[in-house]
């Protein structure tokens, strides 16, 4: 193949500049309480592909032979082959130690990573229920496909602005200011969306267009390799004046410091509970921008990132990034726990390992070997067949035949038996209450009228399936309304720490229009509230040694009628009393449910037929501790029953007292386990409840 595009003279501080953005996003999904602020490394990724894109395009184009086709097969070379081989990897590693969900949720992140639409995928999957980020082995693909979805739009729009005479220079800024607009507005509205969206991203990589467009279109020089512009810096800092070819050199090494003050700074100082990309993004941004704008020869490009290590592990950057995640959540899901710092570390060290053998034997020899149109589509058609393979996998539920045996088949066949299925109630039910989107969750068993309703957030749903099999032959009629993380009571607002309008919006919607059903339909004769009660109280989660750092929320509540209020307690006393008011008024049979244990570790903990484990550690007893059950909910029963005792009519049921004696609060019996995860009932347990509960329905 004939070469025609632009290629840049080699710079070795960018690569040290990419050293610089791997080393703390290895460190922060490592060991985060060194780096928590190590995810901007993504961010200064984005500023470099930004500046080296843009350059080769800009001085194609004015050398007049830019070439499509070469821009994309080098793009292809470079991206392809590490990528092909690292998600072909975790698909032999899944088959191997993966149960059939987390195996389906692989294939279809293999599909999604290999289509360059992860970050879409990712985006959807967000929610109430979504599995933390941790057990997902290729979250980080949502990275590469904002690129790639960078790389096949903004080629054609820069071709097009220099064929029809446009200021490409003008045009690049006004669609990076948008993109930041969106971004800054974004992040307050729906934080996830902006989070993983290519329009509030792409500003980042705009940045570094902006340089190539000042180093690539004309012969520019930085403003500090100019006397006129150094003048005055030099005079307050010298004795004596430097000669005229050193006169910018302190001023662009002044700046160079800048930069990497900045990216240290965001790197030390942010952390995951920040509302993030947002307004904090430009400060790691604007450090990338000034270390590759001050060029190679300032102090700290010459010195710290043209050293010889530094700039290796730049050269291995990409490798480096696709392999240390995959392996650490592999870790993480065959523990279930977050694994000891000894084999997270041994991980890190093997992840570079892998990362070197890549670069050198797969990476490089494809990348500069001999070019041929053959070696490209061979990449293509090998990239097809494994995002095939993985969706594939996807459509067949985790190839479940690969687990012999299987012992605890409710958790192996979780997707069976998760509460937010059978999906064909959930459109009998969205379309008797006209209820669009996918805010509100909405069950029905049957298409008559409703009879026994269910309110409440993911606690109420998880209660659900169980019920309407234990009355699927009665002439009862299930049904449950309301919203994850949501109370069951009458305008009251749930957020989190990093609230959202939208956020805030569903709970009132969702919950309100729940109780108005309740109270509009006759047929209605009982409600059953249930919602994990003291998360909200307590506004912490309950968990156990490192499982608090993957599953930490803050939860506050805050009530429409009463403003003022911030008191979580007297908030939940004033709002139970006013909804059983409500409700009770229309002589409704009302149920409140006491919220089941909180186990504070991983279900799955307990599985002893999980195929792989890197320690023989499964959980056993299988149990919560009752004494630190009562401790966790002995402010909230107390609440509970001095609101009840002024309505002897509502009927109480204590879900702990299916499930706890005098010592444990059992996750698993007689071999089933009664949860799916840390908190919510498994099918099996909303059998038990079930059972019990509806003894109380007339």
């Amino acid at each position: 193949m004939t070469a025609h595009n632009f290629h840049p003279q080699y710079r070795p501080d960018i690569d040290g500049l990419r050293a610089l953005a791997i080393l703390p996003v290895v460190a922060y999904h490592a060991f985060p309480n060194y780096a928590p602020g190590g995810f901007v490394g993504v961010d200064i990724f984005f500023v470099i592909s930004g500046y080296l894109i843009s350059l080769i395009i800009f001085r194609s184009l004015i050398n007049k032979d830019f070439s499509f086709a070469e821009f994309y097969f080098h793009r292809i070379k470079r991206i392809f082959p590490a990528l092909i081989l690292m998600t072909s990897a975790c698909y032999v590693v899944g088959w191997f130690t993966l149960l059939p969900d987390e195996f389906k949720q692989l294939g279809k992140h293999i599909a999604g990573g290999m289509g360059f639409v992860q970050n879409f995928v990712l985006w959807k999957e967000a929610g109430y229920f979504d599995v933390v980020s941790e057990l997902k082995p290729l979250m980080h693909l949502w990275s590469l496909a904002i690129e790639e979805q960078f790389y096949l739009i903004y080629p054609f729009l820069v071709w097009f602005a220099w064929r029809a005479r446009f200021n490409i220079l003008t045009g690049v800024v006004v669609l990076g200011v948008v993109s930041f607009v969106l971004n800054k507005n974004g992040i307050q509205q729906d934080a996830v969306k902006t989070f993983f969206a290519p329009q509030t991203r792409f500003w980042e990589l705009m940045a570094g267009s902006v340089l190539a467009h000042l180093y690539g279109f004309r012969s520019w020089q930085p403003f500090f390799t100019r006397w006129a512009h150094a003048a005055l810096f030099n005079r307050l800092v010298f004795r004596k004046l430097p000669e005229k070819h050193d006169r910018g050199a302190l001023l662009a090494s002044s700046l160079s410091f800048v930069g990497l003050g900045l990216i240290v700074y965001s790197i030390a100082t942010y952390n995951h509970t920040m509302p993030f990309p947002g307004g904090l993004a430009v400060v790691p941004v604007f450090g990338a921008v000034l270390l590759i704008l001050v060029g190679p020869k300032a102090w700290v490009n010459r010195q710290v990132l043209s050293c010889k290590v530094v700039v290796w592990v730049g050269l291995i950057s990409y490798p480096l990034y696709l392999w240390h995640w995959p392996l650490l959540s592999f870790a993480r899901i065959v523990e279930s726990e977050t694994p000891s710092q000894k084999i997270r570390l041994a991980v890190v060290g093997v992840s570079f390992l892998f990362a070197m053998l890549t670069y050198y034997i797969v990476e490089k020899p494809i990348r500069y070997g001999s070019s041929s149109w053959q070696k490209t589509v061979t990449l293509c058609i090998l990239s097809v067949l494994v995002g095939l393979l993985g969706y594939n996998t996807y459509q067949r539920n985790g190839l479940p035949f690969r687990i012999k045996e299987p012992t605890d088949i409710n958790v192996i066949f979780l997707e069976k038996n998760s509460p937010w299925l059978p999906q064909n109630q959930e459109e009998i039910c969205k379309s008797k209450f006209h209820i669009n989107g996918n805010e509100s969750w909405c069950r029905m068993a049957k298409g008559t009228e409703p009879t026994v309703q269910i309110i409440g957030d993911s606690h109420g749903l998880s209660l659900y399936p169980g019920m309407e099999e234990i009355l699927r032959e009665s002439k009862e009629n299930v049904i449950y309304l309301g919203a994850g993380g949501c109370l069951p009571f009458y305008n009251i607002v749930s957020y989190d720490k990093v609230a959202d309008e939208l956020g805030r919006k569903i709970c009132t919607s969702a919950t309100n229009r729940a109780i108005d059903i309740a109270d509009r339909y006759n047929s209605i004769h009982t409600v059953i509230l249930w919602s994990r009660g003291p998360v909200y109280l307590s506004a912490k989660g309950f968990y156990y040694n490192d499982f608090a750092e993957e599953k930490s929320q803050d939860r506050f509540i805050s009530s429409i009628n009463h403003p003022d209020l911030a008191d979580h307690y007297m908030i939940w006393n004033i709002s139970m009393r006013e909804t059983l008011n409500k409700l009770l008024a229309k002589k409704k049979n009302v149920i409140f449910v006491l919220d089941n244990p909180e186990l504070g570790f991983d279900a799955k903990s307990c599985i002893d037929s999980r195929p792989v484990r890197l320690t023989n550690k499964v959980k056993n007893p299988c149990a919560l501790p009752e004494r630190d059950f009562q401790e966790r909910n002995r402010k909230y029963r107390e609440l509970i029953f001095s609101v009840l005792n002024d309505y002897p009519s509502v009927r109480f049921f204590d879900a702990a007292a299916q499930l706890c004696d005098n010592e444990w609060c059992w996750a698993k019996k007689d071999g089933k386990l009664l949860y799916l995860d840390d908190d919510h009932l498994s099918l099996e347990g909303a059998r038990l409840m079930a059972k019990e509960m509806t003894k109380l329905l007339h």
